[in-house]
């Protein structure tokens, strides 16, 4: 197996490059990463510092700093130590300058927008832990999404990375038995998406469940006649309300919000549309 230093410094959170070094090493097989990660590196003491520890442990050095003077000094200190470096967004950069004819902007008001961005991601995952599993259906309302399905389609977990994301997720499981709330039929701001799964691959999860809980794992909750009525039950919800359907039997929670996040898109992309289309009118 290969073994890498690899070091990430950044002038904020380090967050954006942390994703970045990830799904790069994701590409690679049999490579073991040690990562030293350097947020908030704002002064040359704290980059000296930082340095030394690179120094004593020479790797790839990656890095996401605005501050000219500070960047210039650290590949200076990386060109004398021989080590590789490499501004982690400077390719994407370049080729958006050269497409809008613009230099970037690296002034501290872009600072602010940052922690605009993060507040409201707090904000939103604030909102979706409190809107867990049918709760305070009073306020879906002020959701971006909500996510309808049956026990075990992996809504909670799609919420969370959806929140993290910055979207204010609901969600509610469909229980025939028990019809969910009125309100679910007449949001309006709100992206309203179905999730599903195959019966076979539900069963399984739900057996799972009942074993980690250490519950007998035959009984009614994963009875296949059952699970066909209840996946039946909230299918014709989803057509009866024209709403997505997500099928969770082979996707990740990535790749499933993924595909919310670009179907959330298209739809204000498409209200946008109407709207100019409603004013040129």
């Amino acid at each position: 197996m290969a073994r890498i230093h690899l070091h990430l410094l950044s002038d904020s959170t380090g967050e954006t490059l942390e994703n970045i070094a990830k799904a790069s090493i994701g590409l690679f097989e049999n490579v073991e990463a040690i990562r030293h990660f350097w947020p908030m590196v704002r002064s040359d003491v704290h980059l000296d510092r930082i340095m030394e520890e690179i120094a004593a442990n020479p790797g790839l050095v990656l890095f996401t700093l605005t501050n000219h003077p500070l960047r210039k000094r650290l590949e200076t200190r990386c060109r004398a130590l021989g080590l590789p470096h490499v501004a982690a967004l400077d390719s994407v950069a370049d080729a958006l300058s050269n497409i809008l004819g613009q230099e970037t902007r690296t002034r501290p008001g872009r600072k602010h927008i940052l922690d605009e961005a993060y507040f409201a991601r707090i904000e939103a995952i604030q909102f979706t832990i409190a809107h867990d599993d049918g709760v305070g259906h009073e306020n879906w309302e002020e959701a971006d999404i909500v996510l309808a399905g049956v026990s075990r389609a992996s809504k909670t977990p799609t919420s969370i990375y959806l929140a993290n994301r910055g979207y204010k997720t609901a969600n509610i499981p469909l229980v025939p038995e028990s019809p969910p709330p009125r309100s679910l039929f007449s949001l309006k701001h709100p992206m309203v998406v179905g999730l599903t799964v195959s019966p076979e691959r539900l069963i399984q999860i739900r057996r799972n469940r009942l074993l980690s809980l250490n519950q007998a794992p035959e009984t009614a909750y994963v009875d296949n006649d059952k699970v066909q009525a209840e996946l039946a039950f909230a299918r014709r919800m989803f057509a009866d309300n024209g709403w997505p359907v997500i099928d969770m039997t082979r996707r990740s929670i990535e790749e499933a919000a993924a595909a919310i996040i670009n179907l959330f898109n298209d739809r204000e992309l498409a209200e946008g549309a109407d709207g100019l289309a409603g004013a040129g009118a």
